[in-house]
């Protein structure tokens, strides 16, 4: 049994999280546990690399890993097969015009190993808030007109922080997160936890403490 110490349990009342020092290493960076989905208190979390991380019937789990995976403009790994599919003008790349339909995909996409998402109707009612007050963001790829890809995440300054990602045909998503990566001026990709596919693509871990330096200085 995990034992978690009482200041993880959230106040609804304010918004402050524990530093994230007391983070547990296994589940690796759990620092918190219920509280809500408010715009004020993801925007807090965000700002202080912690995002929310839970299954079906939990409480909200909030989370700040170490390491931590991330990518750079400079980290990004362009292979010839996706540049070969950029430059053929066969996908369209628009940002911020069908968010809502992003984070349904992203919500109903099979994910490899796991029976079912974390993106629960409470998460898409607090993200699409975030959107609507301009902190979050879809980049979205069309194929003939239809949405077959795209990912959306939560930008603070000069740092995106990816939340999820679809592909409905070979390489959509690939070429939404190539879009956020030559397309912004967002200098810090955060990839939360250690993901092969975005590996692929260049993304790296780097211990939590160079994380928050790095957050500190973009935010």
């Amino acid at each position: 049994m995990i034992d978690i110490p009482q200041s993880f349990w959230l106040d609804e009342d304010q918004l402050k999280f524990p530093e994230i020092e007391l983070a547990l290493k296994e589940p690796n960076g759990l620092i918190a546990i219920g509280g809500d989905l408010s715009l004020n208190r993801l925007l807090e979390a965000y700002s202080r690399g912690i995002f929310p991380w839970y299954g079906k019937d939990e409480p909200i789990l909030w989370y700040s890993p170490d390491p931590r995976m991330i990518i750079t403009p400079n980290s990004f790994h362009l292979s010839k097969s996706l540049k070969k599919t950029i430059n053929s003008s066969r996908f369209d790349v628009l940002v911020d015009t069908s968010f809502n339909n992003i984070i349904r995909q992203c919500q109903e996409a099979p994910r490899f190993g796991q029976s079912g998402t974390w993106i629960d109707d409470e998460m898409v009612k607090a993200y699409t808030n975030l959107y609507k007050e301009g902190y979050a963001h879809s980049y979205e790829v069309f194929e003939n007109g239809e949405l077959v890809g795209g990912l959306y995440g939560v930008a603070l300054g000069g740092v995106f922080f990816g939340e999820s990602m679809f592909s409905l045909v070979s390489n959509a998503s690939k070429v939404a997160f190539a879009f956020l990566l030559q397309n912004s001026h967002y200098q810090l990709i955060d990839c939360q936890v250690e993901n092969r596919h975005l590996e692929s693509l260049g993304a790296y871990n780097i211990p939590r403490d160079l994380f928050m330096q790095q957050l500190k200085a973009f935010v």
